[in-house]
């Protein structure tokens, strides 16, 4: 039985696509058990470009960067967090610095999930190999169940 789900998050729409599906399987299994739901996003973007006349350098953020980053990342996950506990889940968050399937595959094995639950931005071709997919290495990495969603088109144009 499902009892524990790991869903990564990217803070966009197209990265909750995976949240209904998730919200509709914990009001399936909650009247014959408990579903607990630690929702999780990876701060990754360690170094940003500062712009300084016509020339753009990598700077590190700073660690009082990071922890507003991580900070606002967390008010996401709680406020996502709450169709969930209406449908009967328990719900934690969790945010993460690193590189983000890295990271969700360690807090799946230290949770010891049932299962992870994510969406995928869809991307092909060029983009898939320039982005890299998050997804794809956690589908590939994880030996735990991972349930795909694909994001609808219409939440890419958003």
């Amino acid at each position: 039985m499902i009892e524990k789900i790991l869903v990564p998050l990217d803070g966009s729409r197209v990265g909750e696509a995976a949240l209904p599906y998730i919200k509709n399987l914990v009001a399936s299994l909650v009247p014959g058990g408990k579903v607990e739901v630690t929702l999780i996003q990876v701060v990754s973007q360690l170094v940003h470009y500062v712009v300084v006349g016509e020339e753009a350098v990598r700077a590190p953020y700073t660690p009082q960067e990071i922890e507003q980053m991580k900070k606002k990342a967390s008010q996401y996950l709680t406020e996502v967090s709450a169709d969930l506990r209406l449908a009967g889940a328990t719900t934690t968050v969790r945010v993460e610095a690193g590189r983000a399937f890295e990271e969700i595959l360690k807090a799946a094995d230290e949770l010891k999930v049932d299962m992870i639950a994510m969406s995928s931005h869809g991307r092909s071709g060029l983009s898939r190999l320039a982005f890299g997919s998050v997804t794809d290495k956690v589908l590939h990495g994880s030996n735990r169940p991972v349930l795909v969603v694909k994001a609808s088109k219409d939440l890419k144009k958003e």
